[in-house]
């Protein structure tokens, strides 16, 4: 198993931050994601939104799997859990793949809040635990994963001011 954990400073209210990360995909910084379909959203009682979306990606494999299971591309699904809480100003996204969960599984969490030292900004905290299944060296694996989902947590933030900018 491993964990990454980052965190991002955004130089805008928690508003706009909160709004371009629910529109953020699809776009040209993450071409990975393909598709998002809102399964389910509603207001509870309290006023927080809850919603699950589905994400569709698509993502080429490196030389080495490929040779391993034949296939130069996958088309895994990511199931997105998020509450909005308009009132103590958070937003907590939870993620996890539904897909080739047999060989890997990777769970998400970001968290957005007003920066507690900046009005006007936003902190968003990101986490991710890693754990390929079945494999002796997963240590390795789950390092390049690492990696991957923390280029991919940068390209999120640009994403994201590339909405808020568009």
């Amino acid at each position: 198993m491993k964990i990454g954990m980052s965190e991002h400073a955004f130089d805008h209210l928690w508003e706009t931050v909160t709004t371009a990360a629910m529109q953020k995909y699809p776009n040209p910084m993450n071409p990975s994601v393909v598709g998002v379909d809102v399964l389910v959203r509603h207001p509870d009682p309290t006023g927080k939104l809850h919603s699950r979306r589905l994400l569709s990606t698509e993502w080429g494999m490196p030389s080495i799997v490929k040779s391993l299971i034949s296939v130069a591309r996958i088309k895994p699904y990511v199931q997105e859990h998020s509450v909005v809480d308009p009132v103590e100003k958070t937003m907590d996204f939870k993620s996890t793949n539904i897909s080739f969960t047999n060989l890997v599984s990777v769970d998400e969490r970001h968290i957005y809040k007003p920066h507690p030292q900046g009005p006007g900004k936003t902190i968003l905290t990101q986490e991710a635990i890693i754990t390929v299944k079945g494999v002796s060296l997963s240590s390795y694996p789950e390092g390049l994963m690492e990696g991957t989902i923390l280029s991919n947590a940068n390209k999120g933030c640009e994403a994201m001011e590339w909405v808020i900018n568009k």
